[in-house]
């Protein structure tokens, strides 16, 4: 296979990079030049929101491309149109956060979408992420048609994970004491290793398939209770979890998913961010490494070190902790 991996150097791009040279593939990388490709490369280097910035992207043939870009829809437009013709299929790495907010439990790929285009935010204005994120994938399609393959990822953890969410919680659990763990304990966690989607996207690909696919684990394959266990084995951390009611949380006023990282309350507002429909996906050969593995493989990463990867703009702060503990029940 020839692969060119727009991106290619964080977290999901870099898995893709990865898992592609281990098949033995030809990849090319295309980026900024902020972060190194892995060994084996060839890399091309380009700014996709300048003028000129696709020059390096002018000749050449791929069989495949992989596309992570995360704003404006303007450089996938761009980049879909100076490679039509020059490529067979093309992925564009999506979110789940395209659907209509709130996306409704177990919502499937049919599921409403945010109303966007390719050209969103061209005039300087605004563009949400979810808005993007549609914008791409509608620049994908309207070049590529049903060889545009719409990979609409979940959470994704793992090694090299640069949104920093479960090296916090390694970063917390590692230093001890009483932590608050937001409820309830059987709360269901949507996740994907980010290897895995990889592993996957390239499959797809190599399939011919296209259009949208539900890029993450099935939903009930773990639980927030599951998940924080298994990051105290895997640190050896004598803390102790200390379980706080998600309506005592909320009551709080501490904010879900970003001052705690991957825990979303349960009910209709957030139902769908972690009870998705991925029956599509799996009967197309998705598979979910186990979550141990996961968490240990993140630990290694992080050289035992967490903090340095954590996103520490969130989190608990000592007195949202404080706050927490005092209303916990210590009780699964």
């Amino acid at each position: 296979m020839r692969l060119l991996v727009l991106g290619g150097t964080e977290f999901l791009g870099r898995a893709v990079v990865s898992e592609a040279l281990a098949r033995g593939a030809h990849v090319t990388v295309f980026n900024r030049g902020r972060h190194e490709p892995p060994p084996g490369v060839v890399a091309l280097r380009g700014d996709r929101t300048a003028p000129g910035g696709l020059a390096a992207l002018a000749e050449g043939e791929w069989d495949h491309v992989v596309d992570t870009w995360s704003g404006r829809p303007v450089p996938v437009r761009d980049a879909t149109r100076l490679l039509a013709g020059r490529a067979e299929g093309y992925a564009y790495i999506s979110s789940r956060s395209v659907y209509t907010f709130p996306a409704p439990a177990y919502a499937a790929e049919d599921a409403p979408v945010v109303e966007s285009s390719p050209g969103a935010g061209e005039d300087g204005g605004e563009v949400g992420y979810a808005e993007a994120k549609r914008g791409g994938e509608l620049a994908a399609q309207a070049v590529f048609g049903d060889r545009a393959l719409l990979v609409r990822a979940g959470l994704l953890v793992g090694p090299h994970e640069n949104t920093g969410r479960l090296p916090w919680w390694l970063w917390r659990l590692s230093r001890g004491g009483a932590v608050p763990a937001p409820g309830p304990h059987d709360l269901d966690l949507q996740h994907i290793d980010a290897r895995d989607l990889a592993a996957w996207t390239l499959d797809a690909l190599g399939a011919g398939l296209g259009g949208a696919f539900n890029g993450v684990g099935p939903p009930g394959s773990t639980t927030m209770g599951e998940l924080l266990e298994t990051c105290l084995r895997v640190v050896r951390s004598d803390a102790e979890l200390r379980w706080v009611e998600p309506e005592a949380v909320l009551a709080a006023g501490v904010e879900p998913w970003t001052a705690l990282p991957i825990w979303m309350p349960p009910g209709p507002g957030h139902g769908g961010l972690h009870r998705g429909d991925v029956g599509k996906a799996v009967a197309a050969g998705l598979r979910l490494r186990p979550l141990e593995e996961t968490v240990a493989d993140t630990w290694a990463w992080c050289g035992g070190a967490p903090e340095a990867v954590a996103n520490r703009k969130a989190g608990l702060d000592p007195a949202q902790e404080s706050a927490l503990l005092a209303l916990s029940n210590g009780r699964p």
